[in-house]
């Protein structure tokens, strides 16, 4: 194992140009340790890698060869807004990603709302690159039974996009956490500044519109769970307003290798509002440590 040191944005920020109109930034770390670990971001407005996981990739890395990527359209990554369905996009970038570091062994995926879709579509897809699966109130696999659709989640998101405004954002930000005060003017602030650039509002609205193409089969990603062969792990906050708990219930039913744990007092950023369980949870599952 290789130690670990200071852990910045700065220290650990790649990028990468994996294909002649696609380049990719992400960020690195725990080099020399082993399995490679793929993080990957929620879609909300300013999301990204960092912004996700600054503080799960170093405690992460101490196990693990980390890559967090920001997907298409997010963070320092270009934002092309022609695309195909956006789980088929993104999960595609990112076996392009790793052709072009020159991975070719398994990586595990570890992937928040929209990178849970997009994790689970590079599982599918490229079943043979492909480990174990943490997904976090993953899109696409989360499917509701009783819940409303659009939850409040969505339809927050949905107002943003129309009206960027910085009200209408922190309105998202609050419906994400259980823990209100995650929610800090510094959080509205940064992801504010990212959320609202034109090329970035361009990229989420052609991400939203991709749902709704010719192949939006492509994010309904419930129903091929049961072609899963790779162990499955879901978190799901029971307070989650953006895909809620019952959505996990198709999946847990469907996906032949999977187990399901639940946190109450938790929303949709398991990774942060149960930040220790969380961690633990994640590499025990992933490193095949039994509990005693």
């Amino acid at each position: 194992m290789t130690a670990v040191g200071e852990i910045t944005y700065e220290s650990t920020s790649r990028y990468a140009q994996v294909r002649p109109d696609l380049k990719l930034h992400y960020h690195e770390a725990g080099v020399g340790n082993g399995p490679t670990i793929v993080l990957l971001h929620g879609g909300g407005p300013g999301a990204s890698s960092w912004s996700n996981f600054a503080k799960n990739i170093p405690v992460l890395a101490n196990d693990f060869h980390v890559l967090a990527v920001d997907q298409p359209g997010f963070g320092k990554s270009d934002k092309p807004t022609e695309h195909p369905q956006y789980f088929v996009h993104s999960s595609s970038a990112l076996k392009d990603l790793l052709d072009t570091l020159g991975i070719t062994e398994r990586v595990h995926l570890l992937g928040n709302s929209l990178g849970g879709g997009t994790a689970t579509r590079f599982a599918l897809d490229f079943p043979d690159r492909a480990g174990k699966l943490v997904l976090m109130g993953p899109g696409g696999l989360s499917t509701n039974l009783f819940a409303p659709d659009p939850t409040e989640g969505v339809k927050l998101l949905s107002k943003f996009n129309f009206e960027p405004t910085k009200e209408n954002l922190e309105a998202f930000l609050r419906i994400m956490v259980f823990d209100q005060k995650l929610i800090t003017p510094e959080l509205v602030e940064e992801r504010f500044a990212s959320a609202s650039e034109p090329e970035s509002l361009a990229a989420t609205r052609a991400m939203g519109k991709s749902f709704a193409g010719a192949d939006f089969a492509k994010g309904m990603i419930w129903r091929d769970a049961f072609k899963l062969r790779q162990p499955v792990l879901m978190i799901w906050g029971r307070e989650d307003r953006v895909n809620p708990i019952d959505g996990a219930l198709v999946a847990l039913k469907m996906i032949p290798r999977v187990q399901l744990h639940v946190f109450g007092g938790c929303g949709h950023w398991a990774q942060l509002e149960k930040f220790d369980e969380f961690n633990r949870l994640a590499t025990d599952f992933l490193l095949g440590v039994k509990e005693k």
